[in-house]
């Protein structure tokens, strides 16, 4: 069967997520039958991260703040969760699902794929965040 995704929601969400008047710094989607839904969205990283467990697929979008002392900024992170404990078809299919939700949310600094919960700790997301946005101009402080 063919994945279908709840594009117009997606995108509601994704701009929210990207908004910098709103509250809400993430959202979350995960699958209902052959459809993508956003399941949640949040402003706390930790709830963001309640979010991925080991017997699901799903797929997140998340500001962070990165930059050095002298610049702080927004930076969006892309996330596609693929547990442990999914079976070897469906994580066969997070590959072509990626693709369709990216039709939506289209613009993010990295994209993480994770299995693991610890893929997704913070402050490495940041770090890699901070090294893909290129020069960074600290008074090493």
């Amino acid at each position: 069967m063919t994945t279908t995704i709840d594009k117009e929601a997606i995108n509601q969400g994704y701009e929210d997520v990207r908004d910098d008047n709103s509250e809400t710094a993430w959202m979350v989607m995960t699958y209902e039958g052959n459809n993508i839904v956003i399941a949640s969205k949040g402003t706390d990283y930790d709830e963001f991260l309640s979010h991925f467990t080991d017997d699901q697929r799903a797929y997140g979008y998340v500001r962070i703040t990165s930059g050095d002392e002298l610049s702080k900024r927004a930076k969006f992170v892309f996330v596609s969760w693929c547990g442990t404990g999914v079976g070897a078809l469906k994580r066969a299919k997070v590959g072509v699902d990626k693709s369709i939700v990216k039709t939506t949310v289209k613009s993010f600094a990295i994209e993480v794929a994770a299995d693991e919960i610890g893929d997704l700790n913070y402050e490495n997301v940041v770090d890699k965040a901070r090294k893909a946005g290129g020069a960074n101009y600290g008074t090493g402080v």
